[in-house]
């Protein structure tokens, strides 16, 4: 049994199977929905449902709250048609577009950045030309292993593609890459993806909030604002355990130096000796800092405990919904228990 899916943006309904979601068939169909996770985590795929009837799967409250819920919309991903539906995605500000690309690639670089994140620059070979947004990601294949999502930490204007890989525990990709990855290896970049990407029609105020290699999409955002000669004030906060997992802090300083609009903030949580640092948890440095954010627009990338965290914080200081854009870090174990738990 299939159903058919009205989609407002699309001219042709799509054809969903019986117990399949919406976003699975609209991929397998070859259209290009706004997706970010996949997972229930984000709100990239966020659809407003005008008819029909659709089971939701579990998700998370950060994703689509019950008030939204209550007001028609619905997440894509979790979302498994039991009629014929009408829908459309929510209209975002900049929708941008980017060809998906193949692209092999060789290592050009690797520098280990701290004692678990190791950065990898590529030189692209073939497939190109590769565009994309500040603050996307792509799927990275390294000799013999299932891709992972890593964010781009380069502008796009720049040739050199530059990857943080952070050693995740048992996982057999970072550990690959932190132990046996070398320069002159072949790598295969598919991309671009994610909705977490640099607006650069917004006029207001710029937020951006970081943990451990979340850094690499916020130094894209950061540096192609900058590039850009956007001239709101743009306050990047950096927040991280302990003194060893603060990277390219004399970079951002720099930029710091070189741009009176932007300003770097490294926040410890736990410092394991004294320090002149802040310390204590990222959002509430942000809080103590700023009473209102009223007007801003706030780009979170990082573990999802952080990401969370601002997702809440965030709107009680007046940001609105549609001004948060953020990309929680969950590793594959933690992407297969979440599923499974479903």
């Amino acid at each position: 049994m299939t159903y058919k899916v009205a989609i407002r943006q699309c001219e042709t309904p799509l054809e969903v199977q019986l117990g399949q979601t919406i976003l699975e068939a609209a991929l397998q169909q070859g259209l290009d929905y706004p997706h970010n996770c996949r997972a229930g985590n984000c709100s990239a795929c966020k659809s407003r449902l005008y008819s029909g009837e659709v089971e939701m799967s579990p998700y998370s409250e950060f994703a689509l709250t019950e008030g939204e819920k209550e007001s028609g919309l619905i997440l894509a991903c979790r979302a498994v048609p039991w009629s014929d539906c009408e829908i459309a995605w929510l209209s975002e500000e900049d929708r941008i577009v980017h060809p998906t690309r193949a692209l092999k690639c060789r290592v050009h670089e690797l520098a280990r950045a701290t004692h678990d994140i190791t950065i990898v620059k590529l030189h692209v070979l073939s497939g190109g030309p590769y565009d994309f947004s500040a603050g996307q990601f792509a799927d990275v294949s390294f000799p013999g292993l299932s891709s992972r999502q890593y964010s781009m930490a380069n502008r796009p204007d720049q040739s050199t593609l530059e990857f943080h890989v952070r050693a995740v525990p048992g996982g057999q990709v970072s550990s690959f890459v932190h132990t046996a990855l070398q320069v002159g290896m072949p790598v295969e970049v598919h991309g671009p993806g994610g909705t977490s990407y640099l607006r650069t029609k917004h006029q207001g105020p710029i937020l951006a909030i970081a943990g451990g290699s979340g850094l690499a999409p916020i130094k894209s955002i950061v540096e192609t604002a900058l590039f850009e000669r956007l001239t709101q004030p743009i306050h990047f906060y950096f927040g991280v355990r302990d003194e060893c997992d603060i990277y390219l802090e004399h970079h951002f300083q720099t930029l710091a130096a070189q741009h009176s609009n932007f300003r770097f903030t490294p926040v410890l949580s736990n410092p394991s000796g004294t320090t002149a640092r802040r310390t204590g948890f990222v959002t509430d440095a942000v809080r103590s800092d700023f009473p209102s954010l009223e007007g801003f627009k706030a780009y979170l990338c990082g573990p999802p405990p952080m990401v969370e965290a601002a997702q809440r914080m965030l709107p009680e200081l007046g940001v609105l919904n549609e001004n948060i854009h953020a990309d929680a870090f969950y590793t594959n174990a933690e992407l297969k228990a979440q599923e499974s738990s479903r």
